[in-house]
């Protein structure tokens, strides 16, 4: 009986600390992959965004803008708009939240 409710109880959930400043979000990601979901990306120091999604090449541009991760994107099939985004980690899960935290949630693993 306690092993059925214990199963049934949900899993433990994720804190996620928010990534205000550019240079927290730089030191998080450089050199690292973020990935998960058919997602491949390096993000980079330099303001490049390269890797692929769901089979194609993506590239981009990002920068920092008060406290917003803010991206470009291009892929062959369709090009994003800049988007603002809110960011977080949590044990090696970076949250993003377009936006500027009100829109989709994309969680990336650390790689």
């Amino acid at each position: 009986m306690i092993c059925l409710v214990l199963c049934l109880l949900p899993g433990p959930v994720l804190a996620f600390d928010a990534v205000i400043t550019r240079d927290a979000f730089v030191s998080l990601v450089q050199g690292r992959v973020l990935s998960g979901d058919g997602v491949s990306l390096r993000v980079g120091a330099d303001g490049s965004i390269s890797g692929r999604g769901y089979g194609f090449r993506v590239g981009g541009r990002w920068d920092w803008d008060g406290q917003h991760f803010c991206r470009t994107l291009e892929t062959v099939i369709r090009d994003f708009p800049r988007n603002c985004q809110t960011v977080e980690v949590s044990d090696g899960v970076v949250r993003f939240t377009a936006d500027q935290g009100t829109g989709d949630v994309a969680d990336l693993r650390l790689r």
